[in-house]
């Protein structure tokens, strides 16, 4: 296990055992941290996204544990360079989310931790899949520039708290959000930035995403005051 000491507490290489397979992840557990956040890389992309990172880093500021984990293999990964087919598979990237999960749920410094999901892509509809099938465990989800259409029909069983997140200049999945919401039954919420595209490389559209997702769970995933 890789140790490396950052501004919001210390960064640890993990290895996340899910079914058959360990996934590597990047872990960080601030001093007194009010939840924990489980980031799902969207379609082509992995745990070292910068603008993923750049929101994990910005929520474990504001006192939130993140762990960014690769949900494929790096065998995995060669061959979907290839046929882009196991990026597509939301129940297979569910399943490695719910495993990540369990696994947080039986580390020392994250057990009493509430967890929430934050998406991107394709991996905001593995999230709201996860979500729905263990309702129990799950605290908020946050969707960034995400395919939750791609969740079908189970969006309607999403308990957890909901928001999604998307580019006021990306039309297409605008449109497939709003219509992603109103499957949903749980406590939601729609935010669309101005002026940012689909990857939100705009000046301040990553800054809002991070804003909009930390102010999302810390209401949810801290826990109550006495």
């Amino acid at each position: 296990m890789t140790h490396v000491q950052t501004e919001t507490g210390e960064e640890r290489l993990v290895h996340v055992q899910t079914g058959i397979v360990t996934l590597a992840g990047n872990l960080v557990v601030p001093e007194g941290a009010s939840g924990v956040v489980l980031f799902a890389h969207g379609s082509g992309s992995s745990r070292l996204s910068p603008r993923n990172l750049a929101v994990a880093r910005r929520l474990s500021e504001r006192g939130l544990a993140t762990l960014l984990i690769d949900l494929l293999t790096g065998e995995e990964e060669k061959i979907d360079a290839y046929t882009a087919h196991l990026r597509f598979d939301i129940g297979l990237l569910a399943d490695r989310l719910a495993g990540a999960k369990e696994w947080l749920a039986e580390q020392p410094d994250t057990r009493d931790l509430r967890i929430g999901y934050f998406g991107a892509s394709t991996g905001a509809a593995a999230a709201l899949v996860a979500a729905a099938l263990h309702p129990e465990s799950i605290g908020a989800v946050v969707s960034r520039g995400g395919r939750p259409d791609l969740a079908c029909d189970l969006l309607a069983r999403v308990q957890a708290p909901t928001l999604l997140i998307v580019g006021g200049e990306d039309l297409p999945v605008i449109d497939l959000n709003r219509e992603a919401l109103a499957q949903l039954t749980c406590k939601k919420k729609l935010e669309i930035v101005s002026g940012a595209t689909h990857l939100f490389e705009e000046p301040g559209a990553l800054e809002t995403v991070a804003r909009l997702a930390g102010d999302w769970f810390l209401h949810h995933l801290s826990p109550p005051r006495r």
